[in-house]
């Protein structure tokens, strides 16, 4: 196919049409190299009680959550005019807002890599460890359990896998010095303890 110069294009808008080179051979994305490697990649690793309130709240979301909204778009929509009907569309918003979280739950545990903690063991740091470290400035102990991106909770001492601390951590072992680069400014801490389970 030839490009057509912009001035020669007919019609009130100009472009120019140019030819790709597409290789459209392969049948479906299952054939696709490296198709295994990109699911092992999209995975989310999770503990087990983490899988589990993830499974809960969708539940709440879709049976008992969404029900109630339902039946608040119905009553604000007895209220007359929906174009100035606050309620309606506040309740309008809600849907949306819980259908959104729905779907990211939905996704979240197609994907959820559930991972046993009581079986793993070792004295290397990774996914499910209880770490006890020294702040080397300080001397404070902390103890943390590395977890996944929706587990997380610092208060409770548990930190996301994807953490400055948590990546600091993996693959070391009791007695290295770790220093951990944190939007606070670099902190060096001690391992001290590495327990699983």
């Amino acid at each position: 196919m030839e490009a057509v110069p912009a001035a020669e294009a007919p019609g009130p808008f100009s472009f120019c049409i140019l030819p790709l080179n597409i290789d459209v051979g392969r049948a479906s994305r299952e054939d696709a190299p490296g198709e295994e490697r990109l699911k092992e990649m999209n995975k989310v690793p999770m503990t087990g009680p983490g899988f589990s309130k993830l499974k809960e709240e969708l539940r709440w979301r879709q049976q008992e959550e969404r029900p109630r909204i339902i039946e608040a778009i119905s009553e604000a929509r007895t209220h007359g005019d929906l174009s100035e009907n606050a309620e309606y569309h506040a309740a309008k918003e809600a849907q949306s807002l819980n259908e959104g979280r729905v779907g990211e739950l939905e996704d979240l545990i197609a994907r959820a890599e559930v991972i046993d903690i009581s079986k793993l063991s070792g004295d290397k740091i990774k996914f499910g460890a209880t770490v006890v470290l020294v702040d080397e400035d300080t001397e404070e102990k902390r103890t943390y359990q590395i977890v996944g991106d929706q587990e997380a909770d610092v208060k409770s001492g548990r930190i996301s896998i994807s953490s400055p601390i948590a990546r600091a951590l993996i693959g070391k072992e009791v007695g290295e010095a770790v220093e951990v680069n944190a939007p606070g400014g670099a902190r060096g801490y001690e391992i001290v303890q590495v327990r699983f389970g």
